[in-house]
């Protein structure tokens, strides 16, 4: 018989599940030797064997041992966990912001909309073929599920596609990003960890303003102090991928960061699937 493994817990007033057996990875595989996304202009993620001396890390090559040698950006070389200090002077590292354990994660699915057609505003002000994700429809979306006060809340855009395993984000329409009125939802509504399957909460080219970031990080337009920021426990993560066998509805994060002292690290979310007793 197989073993199952889940864990009870409470939410509010609100018995649940989740069944710990079941883990649901959410990050892009950072493949060093093929196809991988790439933002905002970096190098890609790439990898070469240790040489000390007489050693060389690849048994291929007469090594003893395989043993590799990583150049990576992580804000643009995959799926990627950021703090405040991504927007500070002071080196805040996400080791030191990000908690560990498990968060309470709600997965919703949502359209972006043409910023004409939106009724919402950037800073600066988008162009009107820029598609953003809206209050709006991230209300509706969170509103459509049971109403619990999420912890986390992982957002898939649509379409969804196999592409963003190896997209280029570096052509002349930008990918989708929040709009103001989205981050100040997401704060309103006690979001802690946000989860995207963008390359970034705000535009690329956006004059260094980072909008989104700063609000969901309670940080105030232009500081770079960190100790300003009313929300120094929030993280994002970007260029996750969602698979479409994934349903929406509630889960467990478990939001794997190795211990880089680094305002951002490569990482491994997890989601396991929750019901309600």
């Amino acid at each position: 018989m197989p073993r199952m493994t889940v864990m009870h817990f409470e939410q509010g007033d609100r018995r649940l599940v989740a069944d710990l057996a079941d883990p649901l990875p959410i990050a892009i595989p950072l493949d060093f030797g093929g196809p991988q996304p790439a933002f905002f202009g970096a190098s890609r993620a790439s990898s070469q064997p240790l040489r000390a001396g007489s050693f060389v890390g690849d048994t291929r090559a007469g090594g003893s041992c395989n043993c590799e040698e990583v150049s990576l950006a992580p804000h643009c070389n995959g799926t990627h966990t950021e703090c405040v200090g991504h927007v500070t002077d002071e080196r805040v590292s996400v080791t030191e912001s990000v908690r560990g354990g498990m968060s309470l994660a709600l997965l919703v699915s949502i359209e972006p909309v043409r910023a004409a057609d939106a009724g919402e505003s950037t800073d600066p002000p988008p162009e009107p073929d820029d598609r953003l994700v809206t209050a709006r429809g991230l209300a509706a979306a969170i509103d459509a599920h049971v109403p619990l006060a999420p912890e986390a809340l992982v957002v898939r855009t649509l379409p969804n596609r196999a592409e963003r395993f190896w997209h280029a984000y570096d052509g002349p329409a930008p990918a989708p990003y929040l709009s103001r009125e989205a981050a100040t939802l997401l704060v309103d509504r006690g979001v802690e960890h946000l989860v995207l399957d963008l390359p970034s909460a705000d535009r690329a080219d956006d004059h260094g303003r980072l909008t989104a970031h700063r609000l969901f990080f309670g940080l105030p337009a232009g500081s770079r102090h960190a100790p300003d920021a009313t929300r120094p426990r929030a993280s994002i993560t970007e260029l996750a991928f969602i698979a479409p066998t994934i349903r929406d509805g509630w889960y467990l994060l478990d939001l794997q960061i190795p211990a880089f002292l680094l305002d951002a690290a490569p990482s491994r979310p997890i989601l396991y699937p929750v019901r309600f007793e």
